[in-house]
């Protein structure tokens, strides 16, 4: 009896090797799924999904109010990749969180502001002004590092891009610091004196970075924003057109038209 049920068992196991196949192929056809921020990161990925779809990429894009999810669904595999970090905070997240996220492109940069409803020009900034920070370690230190550059404070290391408010070795005008998850400091500019913001949420904010900022960044700032996916599948084909998408001549003219130069291409 064991003698005719091991061929038809080599038969089930072919069968089911050639579903595995077939399943690869669907994985291929598949959709590809891509976190983003609502501000810039999505608008580019919408303006690219139609290109994308001629090319036989079926673009789904997640959006998220918040740096840490986005991340983590893409380590754990629930979806493909992200657009919306910058190397500093990707490296600070694969040491604090043990993940191996590996950057696929870089396409924009976003320059990080300083803002007010208080105050029109840095200068009028008081002795003892509270000041609001993110407070995620690649952006704390980004703000930081800002402040130093206009020499509100200063620190250790200037260069130091994982920088905290310990590294603070004067601070002339006795800034009172406070951190926040960085999608709430739009909503406590009211409240404070100076909010340090990212762009994406100052955009969302209906903020502008080039009119409405007090300290900004300038363009050769090193955050650039990266496509982020995972080691397994960084190279996969429809990663590789959306790659290439991101940083077409389209999307260059789409970026400078759209955001008259609160999001500049880094390519």
């Amino acid at each position: 009896m064991k003698n005719y049920l091991l061929p038809f068992a080599a038969a089930l196991a072919l069968a089911v090797a050639g579903c595995s196949n077939g399943g690869g192929k669907a994985d291929a056809d598949a959709p590809l799924t891509v976190a983003a921020t609502p501000v810039p990161h999505a608008e580019i990925l919408k303006e690219i999904k139609p290109l994308l779809a001629k090319q036989g990429v079926n673009l789904e894009i997640k959006v998220f109010t918040d740096y840490v999810q986005p991340n983590m669904q893409v380590a754990q595999k629930q979806i493909d990749a992200n657009f919306f970090e910058t190397e500093p905070y990707l490296d600070a997240f694969n040491k604090e969180r043990g993940t191996d996220l590996v950057k696929v492109v870089g396409v924009h940069i976003e320059p990080f502001g300083a803002y007010s409803r208080k105050f029109t020009s840095i200068d009028q900034l008081p002795d003892g002004a509270n000041v609001v920070i993110p407070n995620d370690p690649s952006n704390n230190s980004r703000a930081l590092l800002l402040l130093a550059h206009h020499h509100l404070i200063e620190l250790k290391n200037p260069n130091d891009r994982l920088a905290t408010l310990k590294d603070i070795s004067s601070n002339p005008k006795h800034l009172r610091f406070r951190e926040l998850e960085a999608a709430m400091l739009p909503r406590v500019l009211d409240e404070v004196d100076l909010a340090l913001i990212n762009t994406n949420y100052a955009l969302a904010a209906k903020l502008n970075p080039v009119k409405d900022a007090l300290l900004i960044e300038d363009k050769q700032s090193p955050y650039v924003n990266f496509l982020v996916a995972r080691p397994d599948n960084k190279d996969d084909p429809r990663m590789q057109k959306l790659a290439k998408a991101l940083t077409s001549p389209d999307v260059k003219a789409f970026i400078e038209k759209t955001y008259g130069g609160a999001v500049v291409p880094a390519f």
